[in-house]
């Protein structure tokens, strides 16, 4: 299944700017991937794209992938965001998870966030990204048709998390546009 999640990560970061805000990606992938992953990633894009190491810098232009098998929290210094990276027990059955990311973005960075939420199994993130929207945040899930797997997305609209269904194809222009608009 991570192998089709991918290619929407693909799709998403291949369309970005090399002004694009700073990202932070979980993706479901086992441990010795992610790295490989990111590299390939950082080959194909604009942006530049790495496995996220504790303490890196959440800027422009960069996107940065949790390692396989840990965790990765946003954290704040003064006007500044960076990655914690760490060790935890599962949540909802994910080491890194979707939901321990957004719950801390919702945290540290709030309205000046934006989440996305892409295709995918279970549940995993949802939760999380209704705490962003409640922080203030703009959320974003990939619409049913475009996705492989519906679950992820579905769980989050059910949950009234999501302020915005797009398209895959969609997501990268219309994060692109809101960001120029403010």
């Amino acid at each position: 299944m991570w192998i089709l999640q991918k290619k929407a990560i693909n799709i998403f970061l291949e369309a970005l700017p090399l002004e694009s805000p700073g990202i932070v990606i979980v993706q479901h992938m086992p441990e010795n991937f992610t790295r490989s992953f990111a590299e390939r990633l950082n080959g194909l894009c604009k942006i530049e794209v790495k496995e996220a190491e504790d303490g890196d810098l959440v800027k422009p232009g960069r996107a940065l992938i949790a390692p396989g098998n840990c965790h990765v929290l946003l954290r704040k210094k003064g006007p500044k965001y960076f990655v914690e990276v760490k060790d935890g027990p599962l949540v909802n059955r994910h080491r890194p998870s979707v939901d321990v990311l957004f719950r801390s973005a919702a945290l540290y960075a709030g309205k000046n966030s934006i989440g996305i939420l892409m295709t995918g199994m279970g549940a995993d993130g949802a939760k999380g990204l209704l705490e962003m929207k409640e922080a203030g945040a703009e959320t974003i899930a990939q619409d049913e048709k475009s996705c492989v797997v519906f679950g992820m997305p579905k769980e989050a609209i059910m949950l009234n998390a999501v302020s915005k269904i797009l398209p895959l194809e969609e997501i990268a222009s219309y994060v692109m546009a809101g960001i120029y608009k403010n």
